[in-house]
């Protein structure tokens, strides 16, 4: 079982973790891991984009000439396709890009994401976050103590209103409650700080298949 220290907001170690193997140590699925980020960014198009056919474009509902004996090609609407200000032919309409996903594979997303970073030394346990003054100086303070660079994810089960305005001037970081933990926020992140409650919840959700 893979073993952490946990680490208070100095980068004390200040007790050991063991994780669970079936949440944290596991072998990265590929394929499970590309069809859940897959499907949460297709998730993130609105699908609002919309053009007008030669049925929505107004006007064109007079013959423009009769049909035989002019010489020129028949015609039936100045609005179909290859008139201007004619309808568009097979352009896009309204839909929804949802793609569905069952609940064993988005967990075995999970499971393959935190493991990964698990495995590559890029995930800290602390013991509570607990910033006392909203001040960004305090939370980059923190930061640096933990080793932690670039992009950074914090999970944790709650966060207090000084966590949050502490660390929201810092463009490299970002929070997520552990029951809105996506596996596209932890695979965009370099590093990923979780707390040791948030660590006992997700084997609680996770460490049954």
């Amino acid at each position: 079982m893979p073993k952490l220290n946990v680490l208070n907001q100095t980068g004390q170690t200040v007790a050991e973790l063991t994780l669970s193997d079936y949440v944290f140590g596991i072998e990265p699925h590929q394929q499970a891991l590309y069809d859940v980020v897959n499907a949460q960014r297709a998730a993130m198009r609105q699908g609002t984009h919309d053009v007008k056919n030669r049925g929505e474009v107004s006007g064109g509902g007079k013959k423009p000439w009769r049909q035989k004996g002019t010489g020129r090609a028949r015609q039936g609407s100045t609005r179909a396709p290859q008139w201007r200000h004619g309808g568009v032919v097979f352009g896009p309409t309204p839909r929804s890009y949802a793609i569905k996903l069952n609940q064993k594979v988005r967990q075995l997303a999970l499971r393959s994401a935190l493991s990964y970073h698990a495995a590559n030394g890029q995930l800290k346990v602390v013991d509570n976050l607990g910033i006392e003054t909203p001040k960004t100086k305090l939370f980059q303070q923190m930061l640096t103590n933990l080793g932690v660079d670039g992009k950074t994810l914090i999970v944790a089960t709650t966060f207090t209103d000084n966590d949050v305005l502490a660390a929201r001037n810092i463009p490299t970081v970002a929070f997520s409650e552990v029951g809105h933990v996506s596996v596209y926020d932890i695979l965009n992140c370099k590093n990923v700080i979780i707390t040791k409650d948030a660590v006992a919840a997700l084997e609680e959700v996770l460490g049954n298949d």
